[in-house]
């Protein structure tokens, strides 16, 4: 066996226990290269299965407890449609190249439910770095015993995506405390950055009249796109703590205390305020306020390309000398807008928010619409 063969060979031996398998031989000038690949694991949960399987695609665990517990860079949990229980606390970390990927494998099949005796405030807590939380629904209206959901998904972790879930029902008969909640949180009290919060649906949260249970609460560097959010007692959308270089784009945002509510303070790791935000081709409609600014805010923030309308404190409440560019002011034409049941947010042909956004808002190349996708109703 040749000298580089017998090297990879080795190679490959010492990192097997790790989850990377396989290696080849790259030239670099003269020399040989024994590069390492790594091998995606994937993980299995169902219903039917036990936490004492080794999580095969056959043998699946039965709980997201259970899975949490042994996940590692580079793996893909499937969850099949069912119920499981909440209070899931995911620490471990995947890389840039890595990733730990929670999935279910039907949209919204895999319903997260409060479990009995619940000790923890939140559905699903995740303080990993590198982790994807998609296609969940987290449905808080079952109360059993225990404490009680404040949060539907809580992230305090960085570089993560929570993606495509379905959140509601969450602290709707709770007092209204200082700490307040949310249907999902990016938050930056580990810490956390760079987190996308990208096509979830998010309704029913908080109790009545209470302004600190937010749709989306943002207190970081994120992105917010794609999002539709609705029957809110806060804010839809509310950027505060350590929040700055936001971007809120692409989402629809209806009967809410307040839309969307861009600020700074209460600050954790920071001391500067909310700057380089940008707030565009959003649908901000029938809440309490419109768009605000408040607390601690920059010179650079920017608002663009908006339909802001019919909100009943007023469309828009921003810092002195702050204008907002491109604004539609006009009902947003949705298919069934219905404030007791589930509303259909499609827009109708002939909506004002079609073709008045800034290109390139996750639609298909060159669309220029506002509001969240998918947007017109289908035939």
């Amino acid at each position: 066996m040749s000298p580089p063969a017998l090297l990879c060979q080795l190679a490959c031996a010492l990192v097997l226990g790790m989850l990377l398998a396989g290696c080849r031989l790259r030239d670099h000038g003269d020399e040989k290269l024994v590069v390492a690949e790594l091998v995606r694991t994937h993980l299995f949960v169902a219903p039917n299965g036990s936490d004492s399987n080794p999580g095969t695609r056959t043998e699946p665990l039965r709980t997201l407890a259970r899975v949490a517990q042994v996940v590692a860079p580079g793996t893909t949990v499937h969850v099949a449609p069912g119920i499981y229980s909440g209070g899931v606390r995911t620490t471990i970390d995947g890389t840039p190249e890595a990733r730990i990927v929670f999935q279910s494998t039907e949209r919204w099949g895999a319903r997260i439910v409060p479990q009995l005796d619940a000790r923890h405030s939140a559905a699903w807590s995740n303080r990993g770095d590198y982790v994807d939380i998609i296609g969940f629904e987290i449905d808080g209206s079952q109360y059993q015993s225990g404490m009680k959901w404040l949060s539907g998904i809580y992230n305090g972790g960085s570089h993560n995506g929570v993606l495509g879930n379905r959140v509601h029902h969450i602290g709707n008969d709770v007092p209204c405390e200082p700490r307040g909640g949310a249907g999902i949180i990016a938050d930056s009290y580990h810490k956390g950055v760079d987190v996308a919060i990208t096509g979830n649906e998010v309704h029913d949260i908080g109790p009545p009249g209470c302004a600190r249970m937010d749709g989306i609460g943002i207190g970081t560097a994120a992105s917010v796109r794609n999002n539709i959010v609705y029957r809110v007692s806060g804010a839809g959308i509310d950027l505060w703590h350590d929040a700055s270089d936001v971007t809120v784009r692409g989402n629809t945002v209806v009967a809410n205390g307040s839309g969307i509510v861009v600020g700074g303070g209460e600050f954790y790791h920071r001391k500067e305020p909310n700057d380089n935000t940008e707030v565009s081709n959003n649908i901000v409609f029938d809440n309490g306020h419109g768009i605000r600014e408040h607390g601690a805010v920059g010179a650079h923030n920017r608002f663009i390309n908006n339909l802001v309308y019919q909100n009943a404190r007023g469309d828009w409440d921003l810092s002195p000398q702050r204008q907002h560019t491109g604004t539609v002011s006009g009902p947003p034409q949705f298919v069934a807008y219905l404030l007791d049941t589930e509303p259909d947010l499609h827009l109708q042909p002939g909506s004002p928010a079609i073709g008045h956004g800034l290109p390139g808002n996750a639609g298909p190349p060159g669309s220029a619409d506002i509001g969240a996708l998918p947007k017109v109703a289908p035939e």
